[in-house]
C-alpha cells in the first residue's frame, strides 16, 4: 500500500517556522504538537531563513524583475508561433484541393 504525500498550506508552515524560530521549545516538542516530523521542521526553517536573506539582500526583487521579463518574452514567442501556425494552416489548405481534411 502506497502512502500519499502530505501537502501543508503556507499558513501552517509559517506558523510552525515562527514557533521554531522562537527557540522557546525543542523541535521534538514542536513536532509532536503540530504532527510534523522534526526533520521537516528543520527543512522549513532553513528554507524560511534563506528566503528572508534573499528578501533583505534585494535578490528577491531581481528575481521578480527577471520573472516578469521572462513572461513578457514567452508571451511574444507564443504570439509569433500562433501567427506562424495560422499562416501555415492557411497555406496548406490552399495547396490541397478541397481544403484540409479533419480526421
Amino acid at each position: 500500500m502506497s502512502r500519499t504525500r502530505k501537502n501543508y498550506p503556507a499558513s501552517f508552515k509559517t506558523k510552525v517556522v515562527i514557533a521554531a524560530l522562537r527557540d522557546d521549545r525543542p523541535v521534538s516538542e514542536l513536532a509532536s504538537q503540530f504532527g510534523v516530523h522534526s526533520t521537516v521542521i528543520g527543512r522549513w526553517k532553513r528554507e524560511a531563513l534563506a528566503s528572508m536573506e534573499a528578501g533583505f539582500s534585494g535578490k528577491l526583487e531581481v528575481q521578480q524583475n527577471n520573472h516578469a521579463l521572462e513572461v513578457k518574452e514567452l508571451h511574444a514567442k507564443i504570439g509569433q508561433l500562433t501567427v506562424e501556425r495560422d499562416f501555415l494552416s492557411e497555406a496548406s489548405s490552399r495547396l490541397t484541393p478541397g481544403g484540409v481534411k479533419k480526421w
